[in-house]
């Protein structure tokens, strides 16, 4: 049984080609283009994994990490970026990244789906 992830980036380009790598992990993934349609899907769905962008339009990663954990308190956060170096205790992935990158961060602080 594959775990659900849920995927949170502005660019659609990132979106593709992350939820593909975790698609080919065997992840259960769904995307969301922004922090408000994230909040929405995990209040309708239970996600253990949320990967988000630090760096969007209006409410930012951190922020959408810490109201989304407010909906499941046992959900492991993921944070990506090209542009920050603080991951503010979050385990961190540098863009652009590889699969092996993505494989190797969850593997150490999610598990693998």
């Amino acid at each position: 049984m594959s775990r659900k992830v849920l995927v949170v980036d502005d660019n659609p380009l990132v979106l593709l080609v992350a939820s593909s790598m975790l698609a080919e992990l065997g992840c259960d993934v769904d995307t969301a283009a922004d922090a408000e349609e994230a909040l929405e899907q995990l209040a309708e769905q239970p996600v253990e994994i949320l990967i988000t962008d630090i760096n969007m339009p209006g409410m930012d990663g951190y922020q959408l990490a810490d109201a989304a954990m407010k909906f499941h308190e046992n959900l492991k956060v993921i944070v990506l970026s090209g542009k920050e170096t603080e991951a503010r205790g979050f385990p961190f992935i540098r863009k652009p990244f590889s699969q092996k990158d993505l494989r190797r961060t969850m593997a150490q602080n999610t598990g693998l789906c």
